[in-house]
């Protein structure tokens, strides 16, 4: 299907509540990476012995091949990618935010899936697979953070000729990495107006990734959204990039920190000591002490 046949189908949502079928809530995994997934053998421990209770898609850079034993959870899960093959998604382009909507409405495909996660080939979860399903399936949010920066990093972005559909008051900033429930990822793809706009307005320094989804949900459909992400990055360094973890930074305290921070997040209608079930960014160097690492910390 081209992207235009894709959207709309998977922006069709049925008006009956109940299934003709036995249902079961899964999660959609959606991966955006430019070639290999060097933490393969880690997601594939965390995903063993849960099959039907999570989906797997993989976005690539046009014209790599995923290559996976027939017997991984990855097997036969790239989907197509729409970017000219001269062309790359790179971070910060609305070749990005495409490529995000189009792993959403791929999965949106799958009438089973009820939440949905975009991680990297640099993600790690820190929460065996049952501890993040329960999480997530039993949340009434989204989590795609969203926050009000009045630096030149946030609003400094907005550009005046996106008015009168957005405001500076409205602009938002967030991290790319989002989660979030069916409904209101059907109301992403839906979406065709605020995604025009962004494509001819929001162009360097300005990045869609980081602002169309925050600004988009924080207008329309704040009440479904938590504001705030569940994937853990480390930007004390400072800087345009967050800090790379390789296998000398691997230890049992680092895995434990992320796992629990010392702060409660809302959750629900209330709070939890669990804010992250997955963190960036890790390197290839890192699977083997993280592969020693998840039977005695992560739990699987």
């Amino acid at each position: 299907m081209s992207d235009r046949e894709l959207f709309w189908r998977a922006s069709l949502v049925p008006k009956k509540e109940e299934y003709p079928f036995v249902r079961v809530p899964k999660v959609a995994f959606m991966f955006l990476t430019r070639g290999p997934l060097p933490l393969l053998p880690l997601w594939e421990r965390f995903f063993k012995g849960h099959g039907k209770y999570f989906s797997i898609y993989v976005h690539t850079d046009p014209g790599y091949v995923l290559n996976v034993s027939s017997g991984s959870p990855f097997y036969g899960r790239q989907i197509p990618s729409k970017v000219c093959p001269l062309q790359h998604v790179e971070w910060g382009s609305v070749l990005l935010l495409d490529a995000e909507r189009r792993l959403l409405a791929n999965a949106l495909l799958e009438f089973s899936n009820e939440r949905f996660i975009l991680l990297s080939e640099s993600c790690i979860p820190v929460y065996n697979f049952k501890t993040v399903y329960n999480y997530l399936v039993h949340s009434g949010h989204g989590f795609v953070e969203a926050y009000d920066d009045p630096s030149r990093y946030g609003r400094g972005r907005y550009n005046r000729r996106m008015l009168p559909y957005i405001w500076v008051r409205q602009w938002r900033k967030g991290s790319q990495w989002f989660e979030m429930q069916r409904a209101l990822a059907a109301y992403v793809v839906s979406d065709t107006k605020y995604h025009k706009l962004f494509k001819k307005y929001c162009t360097p320094a300005c990045y869609p990734d980081e602002h169309f989804l925050p600004t988009f949900i924080n207008m329309f459909h704040g009440s479904m959204n938590s504001n705030r992400t569940v994937t853990w990055v480390d930007w004390s360094l400072g800087g345009p990039h967050p800090a790379t973890y390789s296998a000398v930074n691997i230890t049992e305290g680092l895995i434990q920190s992320i796992r629990m921070n010392q702060t409660l997040c809302s959750y629900n209608s209330g709070v939890t000591p669990i804010c992250h079930l997955f963190a960036r960014k890790f390197d290839a160097s890192a699977l083997q002490p993280l592969l020693n690492l998840t039977s005695r910390v992560m739990e699987f």
